[in-house]
């Protein structure tokens, strides 16, 4: 069977998750990945045939969304010949990770689709949400990219069809420990405005991951350290807690991992401010911004909240199984796929 993948390229966390499952969807077939985005900073291997700009959001480093440079940025008629042009009637199956363009594709020709990723959860109404929902932005989570089928994930199995979260290997099989430092992930922040905040923190260490430096450095008890997969994994294995956005795999390892969590989502991004409300019940805390009053907020976290670890009630592999059974037109035995339509049938 040939696979066509989907990522959406802005951030980090898709590709991730799209380095985790690739080696589980090739047991069913090759695997093609269309990478839509350019707003990341994670080295990746993954099996790259199509690359576009795609629909990237944008953020003014003050922890918001760059309306206006998100904006400029979208090429209408640049992404509709591109949804007329992407091959995918060449492929068996279409899994869609949140891209825009493959969803416009998949409408324009016909041809079924799975909406697979945290972002296709949203299609439920029990996926919690903030008590001040927003019409618009509610609108984009559930139309940006859409399929035939959804399978989802979150932090709980919400609805039906909705799985726990994919979980690095490296992560899954880590002993955590606690070597006593806050590991800190806000991209959404310049350097200079995180260093003005958690300097006046004087208990604790940071390591500080940042995409604005190549080498290591300190300042006071603050590591700032280049964006490296293998350097952050050890960073949160062994912290005591970790200050991020309101993203999904991040704070999925950390939940999973048992540690201390403190989100301050990205402002103009809904589906943060979901997450956010969602983490509550994992004993995270949440707060609406860096600003003054962060001394008494760290104060509070590391005093008195103490997290709720998740656990997993599926493997990645028997979640991309269950994508595996969403496909049209196929079926499964004894591990092995056996296509009940040709390509061509299908495409039509």
């Amino acid at each position: 069977m040939k696979i066509f993948y989907a990522v959406q390229a802005t951030g980090n966390g898709h590709i991730s998750r799209a380095s985790e499952i690739i080696p589980f969807l090739k047991k069913y077939g090759t695997v093609d990945v269309f990478l839509s985005g350019n707003n990341h900073s994670l080295k990746n291997d993954l099996p790259v045939a199509y690359k576009s700009k795609g629909l990237s959001l944008y953020y003014d480093r003050e922890g918001s969304v760059d309306l206006w440079k998100t904006l400029k940025s979208i090429q209408i008629k640049k992404i509709w010949n591109e949804a007329k042009h992407l091959p995918i009637e060449k492929y068996d199956l279409i899994i869609n990770d949140f891209e825009c363009i493959t969803s416009l594709s998949c409408k324009l020709k016909k041809i079924p689709s799975i909406h697979f990723g945290h972002q296709a959860s949203f299609v439920s109404s029990k996926v919690p949400r903030p008590n001040k929902r927003e019409v618009t932005s509610e609108w984009v989570l559930k139309n940006y990219a859409s399929g035939t089928q959804n399978v989802g994930l979150h932090f709980k199995s919400y609805d039906q069809n909705i799985f726990p979260p994919i979980i690095k290997s490296s992560i899954i099989s880590a002993s955590p420990s606690n070597n006593g430092h806050i590991t800190v992930y806000l991209n959404h922040y310049r350097d200079e405005i995180l260093i003005k905040y958690l300097s006046q923190i004087k208990d604790y260490n940071f390591e500080v991951f940042s995409k604005d430096v190549q080498s290591s450095s300190v300042i006071g008890k603050i590591k700032i350290l280049p964006i490296n997969q293998e350097m952050f994994n050890q960073s949160l294995i062994n912290c005591h807690g970790i200050i991020t956005g309101a993203g999904f795999e991040t704070p999925s390892e950390a939940l999973y991992l048992g540690k201390k969590i403190m989100v301050i989502p990205l402002k103009g991004q809904y589906e943060q401010q979901c997450n956010a409300k969602a983490l509550e019940e994992f004993n995270a805390m949440s707060v609406p911004k860096l600003d003054d009053d962060f001394p008494k907020h760290f104060k509070k976290w590391i005093e008195q909240f103490e997290p709720i670890k998740l656990t997993l009630s599926h493997s990645t592999e028997e979640i991309i199984r269950a994508v595996i059974h969403k496909a049209p037109s196929y079926s499964i035995s004894s591990g092995t796929i056996t296509s009940t339509l040709s390509p061509l049938e299908i495409a039509i």
